[in-house]
Order: C-alpha cells, then structure tokens, then sequence
C-alpha cells in the first residue's frame, strides 16, 4: 500500500497544512484538465450533503421553498442593473457558440441569479396577494477567479442563493435579518464556528444591493472567513425587470427583494476552524462518520468472534442515531486503520479486541484528544450521543475562545499597521500568531476602505452588535463616526 506523505505543521506552512489536510481526509482534488475547478470526492461531499441538509430544513422552516433556474443567463439581463453587472464583470465566463454556430446573443454562465429570477419574478408577481414570493435554489456558479484555492475559492462552486420578493420595504429588510440570523445559528450550533454578524460597508456591499449583511469568522491563522451573506436588494432589481405588483389599493409598486447564501466554502471554513497537525477534526454533527470500529484479532480464529460483536455493536449504536462505520477491511494493519479514521475527523474510534471482547467493554478515542480509554459496552449508546454533545461543546468554545483571545482594537493607522504587519493569507500561522481580528473607528466611506488594503487588509464589516466603546474618531478622516468596525485580512 502506498505510504501517506505527512502533513505539513501549521507554524511551518499554513497553506501547504490546508492543501495537506485535504489530501490526506480524501476531501478534494484540484480538477487539473479544467483551470481552477476541483473535483469533490465522496467524503468531501457527505460532509457537504450534511450542510445541505440542515440548512434545507431551516430553510422550509421559514417557509421558503426550492427551485432551480436555467445556468445560462442573456448576456443583456445583466447589463439591466448597471452596478450588478460591473461588479461582476471580470469574472465572467461568457458563451459565444452553441451547437457549432455563433449565438445571437451571448450567455452568462451563472455567476449568481439575480438576474433571471427578477426576469421571471415579473412573470409571476402581479398582485399583493402573490407576495411574499420566498423561493431557493442549490445550484453550482462559476466566477472565473485568477487564484483558487480548494473550497475558498474555486472558479466554479457549489451553493445555495435564496431570492425573495416582498410588498414592503420593512418586509424585505427584516427577511435579510432573519436569513442572517438563520446563517449564524447555523455555523455556531452545527458547524461550532463562532461568528459576528455585521453590515458590509458601502464599497464592500454586493453589486446591486442597498445593503448587504455577512457573518465573518476567524480561522486558526486569525485570518477572516466571510461564510455566508445576506443582501437587501431595496427596488433595484425590481425597477431593472419591471416587478410590479398592484397592492391593497389598487396601485402599481416594484417589489422589495433580498437574496442570500452560503457555498462549499463552509467546508474550508470547517477545516481551518477545527483541524490539527494530524489532519481533519470534524464536529459530530457534519461528520459523515461519527464512530469507526476497529476489531483487533491476531488469529483467524478470533476473527468470527470479534468483528461479529463489532457489526452488532455497530447495529446498537445506530439505534442511538449514530452513524457508524465498521472497519473489518482485510489486508490492513490496525494501525493503518487508525491512521485511515483519524485523517477522516471521525469525532470517536472504538478499538474491539478478544480480551476487550471478554471484559465486556471498548477502548475509546476521542479525535480531539490525545488518550484514549477502556468504556464499558454497556450504556455504550446513550454515552456516546452525550459525548457527541460534549464534543460539539467544546469545539464551539475552543474557537469561541480564540476568536476573543485575537480580537484587539486599534486607536490609529500606525497601530493598526503594527497589528496586522506583513501576514498574508499564505504564511500566515497557526492559532491565532499571524492574523487578528482589529476593532478601529472607521468612516463608512470607499475612500476609507481604500486606504484599509494598502495595509493588504479590508474592512469585513460593521458589527450589528457593538461590543466596544460606542462612538469615535475615525483613524483615517478624525470625524466622528457610531462605532468600531471589524478590520482583518482575509480569505
């Protein structure tokens, strides 16, 4: 069998640790016949469906329902919304061809909906009583990107983009809130990623939004992470496709719209919140596999015995909705086997052997920790989903923990500078030694922003909660501005 190349530390190399990580978990591949794409391999994508799965539930919770639209969009919707399409631009990728002949009119292959649902949203809506319109879609974009990195940023991805259509302002507005909120719980309570929830400023904000709403977290590297935005569209684009509805009164309004999403890039926010020098450390709940058994026999004739108590030791513990995988594979060596589970993230490994079998009991191994212990069989069920809790806890918390511990402020650009210094998101190290989260004063103002990535940084948002000393001057202007603003460098 082919040996494993290590992964390299973290405080060596913090890229070259990500890229390790996700070889080593069988997560991805770089898709080399096709320019910044990647492939996602089986494991990558359990851990994906599970995302899935939980945000689709939340999402029918607040009564949206799913859809899908056409990938090619008119190369002439998107020059209906004149910011939209200038911000998105250079990343194009456009379709000249099809079917061997030069199309009458170009396609856009999907870099985000907007546009052809405002088309079709002209089509449907026509009253108030066809509102609020609340619809998602899973669908894959493709943003030709200079430079990718697996799950960060990839030049076609996978995601889902929420598109709402209401009759008031004051609708809309709180539908951003709420699909923001939605975000949140989500990578705190499932992925244990501790976020802040903010406003983008005005130069950061989504092309052809009147506001646009993120949830930043920080990585190991004290580097952000934007994992999923929200964005009050105002009228824009119901003035852009003419999405009128006749309201109570019987007069003509454009709609008030929001969009929103999340991607794949959750995935890589996964691996630089949790994972090791040993590999990927995944929270029980997106773990596709959250305990592996590995029966240990040196003789054929203990063989039957031990991996017959291990299947239905399997078979007792899925009873307690665990997702259990036996590994009676012939030919590998426990510690293989061991080494093979623990790149996986797998939240517990149970090692079962003839005098485990005897004693009635297991030898438990937490991912997260370094020892391992004898656990009775009995009960072993109810014990592990509290220990699958427990784990979940307490990865929350030792992020929750880190992000506090690099969060500073900064009272001028000099400090800020200071602060900062040269890191870049490629040699940045671990557990928070390159990178911090920076709380300054700032003005609301492009020219400001400007400013903020001369120092290879960006101003990631305004947080919703003001957690600092209210009021202040602005380190670049010195006028008074409501509060401090969040300054990272970034992913």
């Amino acid at each position: 069998m082919a040996k494993e190349t290590p992964i390299t530390p973290r405080n060596e190399d913090y890229a070259q640790w990500y890229q390790d990580v996700i070889r080593q978990a069988g997560l991805a591949e770089p898709a080399e016949v096709v320019k910044g794409c990647m492939v996602i391999k089986p494991h990558g994508y359990a851990i994906w469906e599970k995302i899935q799965a939980d945000l689709d539930r939340r999402f029918k919770e607040t009564g949206h329902k799913n859809a899908y639209f056409p990938l090619f969009i008119p190369e002439s919707f998107l020059r209906k919304e004149a910011e939209h399409v200038e911000g998105f631009s250079p990343e194009l990728a456009v379709v000249t061809i099809g079917g061997g002949k030069q199309l009458e009119e170009p396609y856009v292959v999907r870099p985000t909906s907007e546009t052809i649902i405002g088309h079709f949203f002209s089509r449907w809506i026509g009253s108030w009583r066809d509102l609020p319109l609340l619809l998602n879609q899973w669908a894959n974009v493709v943003r030709w990107e200079l430079r990718t990195r697996m799950f960060l940023r990839t030049s076609e991805f996978l995601w889902q983009e929420g598109h709402t259509a209401h009759a008031t302002e004051q609708e809309a507005h709180e539908e951003t809130l709420r699909m923001l909120d939605v975000y949140a719980d989500f990578a705190e309570g499932v992925m244990a990623m501790p976020v802040i929830k903010g406003v983008k400023t005005q130069a950061e904000k989504f092309a052809g939004a009147d506001r646009s709403y993120c949830i930043e977290a920080m990585m190991q590297n004290g580097l952000a992470l934007q994992a999923g935005t929200s964005h009050d569209l105002g009228q824009n684009f119901g003035k852009a496709f003419n999405v009128r509805f006749q309201n109570k009164n019987k007069e003509l309004e454009y709609v008030w719209q929001t969009s929103w999403g999340v991607s794949t890039r959750l995935v890589g926010g996964l691996i630089m919140t949790h994972s090791d020098d040993a590999g990927l450390v995944l929270p029980p709940k997106l773990a596709p596999v959250q305990v592996a058994i590995v029966p240990i026999f040196r003789k054929d004739e203990e063989r039957e015995a031990v991996v017959g108590r291990a299947h239905q030791l399997a078979a007792e513990l899925r009873e307690h909705q665990l997702a259990v995988e036996v590994d009676d594979r012939e030919g590998y060596k426990p510690g293989y086997k061991y080494f093979h589970w623990e790149q996986k993230g797998v939240p517990v490994r149970l090692e079962l052997g003839p005098r485990d079998l005897a004693a009635g009991q297991v030898m438990l191994k937490r991912r997260d920790q370094s020892d391992k212990r004898s656990q009775s069989m009995q009960g072993l069920g109810a014990h592990l989903s509290e220990l699958m809790d427990q784990i979940q806890e307490q990865l929350l918390e030792r992020a929750r923990t880190r992000l506090e511990q690099n969060t500073v402020t900064a009272d001028s650009v000099e400090q800020l500078s200071e602060i900062l210094g040269d890191t870049t998101a490629e040699d940045a190290p671990s557990e928070g030694g390159g990178g911090k989260f920076v709380m300054a004063h700032l003005k609301d103002d492009p020219a400001c922003d400007a400013k903020i990535k001369e120092l290879k940084a960006s101003v990631r948002c305004i947080p919703l909660q003001d957690d600092y000393d209210g009021p202040g001057k602005c380190i670049i202007t010195g006028e008074q501005v409501p509060q401090r603003v969040l300054i990272s460098k970034a992913y």
